[in-house]
C-alpha cells in the first residue's frame, strides 16, 4: 500500500494499492481563484502516482492567463450585489422606524428628535456614498476627481458633507448625554436648537 504523504500542498491519507483517492483542493488556493475542485491520486505498486490533473493550478481551477482584474469581475460582482442588497434593506428600516415614529405624541422629546437626526444623518451618509460610487465608476476614476467636472465635485463634497453631518450628530448624542449627567435643571427645548445647528453644520 501507500503511506501516509504531505506533497507541500495536501495531507494523502494511506491506502491500498489500487485505491483512487480524492482530496478537496487546499483552502489557502481560495485567495487566488474562487474555484474549488478536487485532486486525485492513485495508490500503485510503485507508490503514490502525480496529482491529477496536473499541476495543482489547473486542478483547482486557477487560470493564469486571467488577470485578477477578470477574477473579481467574473466572481465579485455577486458579493457586491448582497452587499448592497444588505446596505440598502438596513437603510430602508431605518427610514421605516424615523417615519413611523413621527405620529405619535408621546415619542415626541428632544432625545428623540436627536435619534431621529442621528438615523437621518446615517441614511444620508449610506445616499452619498452610493452616489458617489456612481459618479466615480462611471467616469472611470477610482478615488478623485481629476477632471474638472462639476457634477463630480458637488457629489464629492456632498459626500464629505454628509459624513461630516453623521458624525457631528454622534457628537450631538454625546453632548445631549453630557447635559443630562452634568446639568441637573436645564431647558432642553433651549438647547435643541443649537443641537440642530452642530449637526448639521
Amino acid at each position: 500500500g501507500c503511506g501516509r504523504q504531505w506533497d507541500n500542498m495536501t495531507c494523502w491519507p494511506e491506502a491500498e494499492v489500487g485505491e483512487v483517492v480524492v482530496r478537496p483542493c487546499p483552502k489557502f488556493l481560495r485567495f487566488v481563484t474562487t474555484f474549488l475542485g478536487n485532486v486525485t491520486r492513485n495508490c500503485t505498486s510503485q507508490g503514490w502516482t502525480d496529482v491529477y490533473p496536473t499541476p495543482y493550478a489547473v486542478a483547482c481551477g486557477y487560470d493564469s492567463n486571467i488577470t485578477a482584474g477578470e477574477e473579481v469581475c467574473k466572481h465579485g460582482w455577486v458579493d457586491i450585489k448582497t452587499h448592497m442588497q444588505i446596505i440598502s434593506s438596513q437603510q430602508g428600516l431605518l427610514f421605516r422606524n424615523v417615519v413611523s415614529s413621527l405620529p405619535n405624541r408621546k415619542l415626541h422629546c428632544t432625545r428623540n428628535y436627536i435619534h431621529m437626526h442621528l438615523f437621518m444623518s446615517f441614511i444620508m451618509r449610506a445616499i452619498a456614498v452610493f452616489i458617489k460610487d456612481v459618479i466615480l465608476f462611471e467616469s472611470g476614476e477610482s478615488e478623485h476627481c481629476f477632471v474638472s467636472s462639476v457634477g463630480c465635485k458637488a457629489t464629492m463634497v456632498f459626500f464629505q458633507y454628509c459624513v461630516m453631518a453623521n458624525f457631528f450628530w454622534l457628537l450631538v448624542e454625546g453632548l445631549y448625554l453630557h447635559t443630562l449627567l452634568v446639568i441637573s435643571f436645564f431647558s432642553e427645548r433651549k438647547y435643541f436648537w443649537w443641537y440642530i445647528l452642530i449637526g448639521w453644520g
